[in-house]
């Protein structure tokens, strides 16, 4: 377990649970991962953000919606539903 002032190790291998993280953590959280992602070559992401009540799953949208190299995004479609969003990034 990290301490609190300890940095999160997060693998980029193109899926993101956000359960380990602040909801003030996001904005700068999620546009670095993407970015991390294309250094890797890694076009489709999923991230995990629960079912809840809704806010988490509202913020992340917005989130993609203002990043340029997120070309789309949808809901899962396997078992999570809507606890997870799986977005497809341009290959520029």
């Amino acid at each position: 377990m990290n301490l609190p002032n300890e940095p999160n190790h997060i693998p980029i291998n193109g899926v993101l649970d956000l359960h380990k993280f602040r909801p003030d953590e996001l904005g700068s959280l999620i546009p670095t991962y993407i970015d991390e992602c294309l250094k890797e070559n890694i076009y489709k992401i999923r991230i995990i953000h629960g079912k809840g009540t809704g806010n988490l799953r509202r913020s992340v949208h917005a989130l993609l919606d203002r990043n340029s190299h997120v070309q789309s995004y949808s809901l899962a479609s396997d078992r999570s539903g809507w606890g997870a969003t799986v977005a497809t990034l341009k290959n520029d």
